[in-house]
């Protein structure tokens, strides 16, 4: 998957950008990242929102790009230096920024919601999310573990993956918002199975024909043979890599997650399936936390997200990074139905 764009013209895909938590540093991002014309060479970027508060973001940054207010996607512009909102009327003049706060989650939840059924109406042919905070978004009622989950149940899809894609390295997780305990007791080869034929699937239509996949083990050294867990690796992972492999899938594993990525990352794996949060998210962030991407396999619409979170330690300030989200946006673009 090589986050290349190729320009098309009027016929370039519309991607829905949530503006996240609004107390966080999604407004800023944005504004950011909509100001470089680059981007309406290969997308028609519509932020579903709020006018008022990405009118906010723009004074912190010092932009001169214009907030225009929109309806529907057909009635949006798509023009540089003008960025087009569909204006949700969120009501958050007051609102301040680096707290949470369930008016702050229930926006961002709002956001994502429109974002969901306007991609499924076909409106919109990708959404591209900014971060949200789950505490917030919890505040406000809504119980969910992440954009992942309430994508998951927005759009009724039973089951989901979440591939992280940073500069030399892909990992699909086959658990992940849940505790170290509970996504051992969680994994078992069907579901090992599933995640790695998505994970396929996602690189087959990214033009990779025949992806070389290698699976983690649980344990240090992937159990070394019984030595280290309790037999997780025999009775978890490995029968659903050899079932895969009977498919013909180029799939290799159990192995030490220690070297399995340091072997990924010099190139002899496109994607790594990691078997839990950490065990995927940490190598990746270390390799490329301003460009990674986070996308959500398994759904009936595209989606991808900047990776990382609201930053309200810096929300306000202006200094936030738009690489991310940048990066995240021509990944919406390449993975988007083509006109």
């Amino acid at each position: 998957m090589s986050a290349s764009i190729q320009t098309n013209g009027n016929g370039s895909p519309r991607i829905g950008i949530t503006m996240g938590d609004p107390a966080g540093i999604g407004p800023e991002i944005i504004v950011k990242a909509l100001a470089h014309k680059q981007v309406y060479e290969s997308a028609r970027p519509l932020v579903i929102g709020d006018v008022t508060r990405l009118q906010t973001a723009a004074q912190i940054v010092s932009s001169s790009v214009k907030i225009r207010a929109v309806i529907d996607p057909a009635n949006a512009n798509y023009e540089p230096g003008q960025i087009d909102c569909l204006d949700l009327g969120l009501s958050l003049d007051d609102l301040p920024f680096g707290r949470i706060s369930p008016i702050a989650g229930e926006a961002a939840f709002r956001c994502v919601e429109k974002a969901a059924a306007l991609a499924l109406g076909g409106s919109i042919d990708a959404i591209c999310t900014s971060p949200l905070s789950k505490e917030a978004m919890h505040a406000a009622g809504h119980r969910f573990p992440g954009h992942t989950e309430l994508l998951a149940h927005l759009t009724g899809t039973r089951e989901v993956s979440m591939m992280l894609v940073a500069p030399g390295l892909r990992v699909v997780h086959v658990t992940t918002h849940i505790g170290l305990i509970d996504a051992i007791d969680r994994i078992e080869p069907g579901l090992v199975e599933r995640t790695i034929e998505r994970g396929h699937a996602a690189l087959v239509s990214a033009g990779i024909e025949h992806p070389r996949i290698g699976v983690c083990g649980i344990n240090p050294h992937a159990g070394e043979n019984g030595l280290f867990g309790r037999g997780e690796e025999e009775q978890k992972i490995l029968p659903a890599v050899k079932s895969t492999q009977k498919r013909g899938l180029d799939v290799t594993g159990p192995l030490p997650a220690d070297t399995l990525f340091f072997r990924a990352a010099r190139g002899d794996f496109d994607l790594v399936v990691a078997m839990y949060h950490d065990q995927g998210h940490g190598p990746l962030k270390v390799l490329g936390l301003d460009e990674g991407v986070n996308i959500t396999l398994g759904l009936p619409i595209i989606r991808t997200s900047v990776d990382h979170g609201t930053a309200f330690d810096i929300a306000g300030s202006g200094k936030a990074d738009e690489r991310s989200l940048l990066a995240a946006l021509r990944y919406a673009v390449e993975l988007a139905p083509k006109r």
